[in-house]
């Protein structure tokens, strides 16, 4: 008779092959990354909540859900830190339609601009720089292209009153290693069914929600609260329905 932790090392590796076609993790390193993440939060003892933000911003449902945390921010005491992450790099290594990598791929120069706003200037600074770069970008439902990321980068920076010249991080390199490093502080504890938006909440980490219209008033705040109780529970993994229709902005 197969072992129980043979079993579900099995079924444990055919999953994650079929979901990402890529390495197989381990699981004891998500947990390793999820203890690692709740011991270094070390915010349990304070009233506040800690969420934590992973945006790539070309991620229209990661736009939703930023615009939903600041309408949360207005009306509860939280403590709402942005970081970047990487849609590249988190396909990198997935079996993907090559219609979606190469737009993937494409859409990488506003990333490396975040990371070099983040770099040069600090969290603060970013989110402002989003907040110009996402009002340009998701006016409306549609499929940008680069010249589009590119142009609305630059823009953003002069709105944030930044360097116009951090836009030229699009194109190199110099800001990927510091770019890794946030994705997967975002990635770690979430593992291979990560996807964006990556939120963590008191030292607990998801993907999602996934939103598909900006909650307002107390609508933002139910919603807020049930996510938050969702996320206080060690075994609470996973609620999803197939989407059918675009995400909604405004």
């Amino acid at each position: 008779m197969t072992q129980p932790d043979t079993a579900w090392s099995s079924v444990w590796t055919a999953y994650q092959r079929t979901a990402t076609g890529g390495p197989v993790q381990d699981p004891a390193v998500i947990d390793e990354a999820r203890s690692a993440l709740r011991a270094g939060t070390g915010h349990s003892a304070q009233p506040t909540p800690r969420i934590d933000l992973y945006i790539d911003p070309v991620c229209p449902y990661t736009w939703i859900v930023s615009r939903w945390l600041l309408e949360v921010e207005q009306q509860r005491d939280i403590d709402l830190r942005y970081h970047v992450m990487s849609l590249r790099m988190l396909n990198e290594h997935r079996i993907v339609d090559p219609g979606y990598r190469a737009s993937v791929d494409a859409a990488t120069g506003p990333s490396r601009v975040a990371t070099a706003v983040v770099t040069s200037h600090g969290p603060g600074e970013f989110r402002t720089w989003h907040t110009a770069f996402g009002t340009r970008i998701f006016d409306r439902w549609r499929y940008p292209d680069r010249a589009e990321y590119d142009a609305a980068a630059r823009l953003a920076l002069l709105d944030a009153g930044l360097p116009e010249t951090l836009a030229d991080a699009a194109d190199i390199d110099d800001h990927d290693a510091a770019l890794r490093r946030s994705h997967d502080e975002a990635v770690g504890p979430v593992g291979v069914d990560a996807g964006t938006p990556i939120v963590h909440i008191d030292g607990m980490a998801y993907f999602g929600p996934v939103l598909n219209a900006v909650p307002r008033g107390t609508d933002a705040l139910r919603i807020f609260d049930g996510v938050c109780l969702l996320a206080t529970s060690p075994d609470f993994f996973e609620l999803k329905r197939t989407r059918t229709t675009p995400p909604t902005f405004g």
